[in-house]
């Protein structure tokens, strides 16, 4: 590694942070670059980027490497908001995550990267890479709690080869244990969780800034109506908390409401009562926008694994229908909310093979 330079995306947290330091370790010699992405109203009340900044800063000190700041706020709007904003007009619910990760932290980053004169980047994302028969995987990290290669599978061949995962191998403890030994200032602070442009303040307020609420009726799905909704932009498939409504639609009590389905021609927002309800269960799905991260599209009728959120164990599955635009998912078991606008992730056993967007 001698000589060869990587610039790694410092965000002030502990997993990026220790990422500079494991790859100096190794004998790279690392850059680190803060980056910007959001400045609409970044104040101190729900932004934090002041404050982790600041620390970026004094991990690079602490470690003995160079940091620089860049400001990528313009793509950011125009790459990631602006499609956040029109999928929830559509009445979908996007995940950021993965459209920044693609357009910005793997892309703008990679760019302003190279023309520094890298060699690499690297960021503290919990995944892997690895080279087999002239093509780049993305593999789950070995912490199975951790991995994000969910978040990673719209990035394509030629950023993934240009890219290291430090931490793919490690345990989030063991993480934590090393940046602590190490004297690192961010070694316990909290994981930042939620999406960087809204950070703590509530959801709903914040959507509001930018698209005007259209209030109509919920309803069963056979037409009773139990309740108002605010806008269907505020509601997303599985949702239980804050529907206002509460017992069966007779007045008598009973289980929890759901949402199950948006009726954007009639701005009708239905809802089904138990958790188990059959309108929240789907054995089949279609994706739209597909991205095959492994370079290849999947075979077809082959059985596969895919997730439809996160937080979600794989389930085994199989492709009917696949290609370049979209494919179609068969699961083996029935899933629970699948929500147009997030992404569907298939894989191969450790290896991500690349996803897309449920329609």
């Amino acid at each position: 590694m001698k000589g060869r330079t990587v610039v790694v995306g410092m965000s002030g947290g502990v997993d990026s942070s220790m990422a500079a330091l494991l790859l100096k370790q190794q004998g790279w010699n690392v850059v680190g670059l803060f980056m910007k992405n959001w400045e609409d109203d970044d104040t101190d009340d729900y932004c934090s980027s002041r404050e982790d900044l600041v620390d970026a800063v004094s991990v690079a000190e602490r470690i003995g490497i160079e940091i620089d700041q860049v400001n990528f706020a313009a793509e950011y709007k125009d790459r990631v908001f602006s499609t956040f904003l029109s999928e929830y007009q559509a009445g979908r619910t996007p995940n950021p995550d993965v459209l920044c990760n693609a357009e910005i932290k793997f892309r703008a980053f990679l760019d302003h990267a190279m023309e520094l004169g890298a060699d690499m980047i690297a960021t503290g994302h919990y995944a892997q890479v690895r080279e087999r028969d002239g093509l780049f995987q993305l593999l789950k990290a070995e912490d199975g709690t951790k991995d994000q290669s969910y978040f990673l599978h719209r990035l394509n061949q030629s950023q993934l080869s240009r890219t290291l995962f430090p931490l793919g191998q490690l345990p989030k403890r063991e993480v934590r244990e090393i940046a602590r030994r190490e004297g690192l200032p961010v070694a316990d602070k909290k994981d930042s969780t939620g999406i960087c442009f809204i950070g703590e303040r509530p959801f709903r307020e914040f959507l509001n800034r930018y698209l005007p609420k259209e209030p109509g009726e919920m309803q069963t799905l056979d037409g009773t109506v139990v309740g108002e909704h605010i806008g269907l932009m505020y509601y997303t498939i599985g949702q239980r908390q804050g529907l206002g409504i509460g017992g069966r639609a007779d007045g008598s009590a009973g289980d929890a409401w759901y949402v199950a389905r948006k009726d954007l021609a009639r701005n009708i927002l239905h809802v089904v009562q138990g958790h188990d309800h059959p309108a929240l269960l789907a054995d089949r799905l279609s994706a739209l926008d597909a991205s095959w991260v492994s370079g290849q599209v999947p075979h077809v009728d082959w059985v596969y694994a895919a997730k439809t959120r996160y937080r979600q164990a794989d389930t085994a599955c199989t492709l009917p229908a696949a290609s370049g635009s979209g494919f179609e998912v068969v699961f083996s078991e029935p899933q629970w909310a699948v929500t147009p606008g997030q992404s569907v992730v298939v894989y191969e056993s450790k290896v991500c093979l690349g996803g897309g967007i449920i329609a």
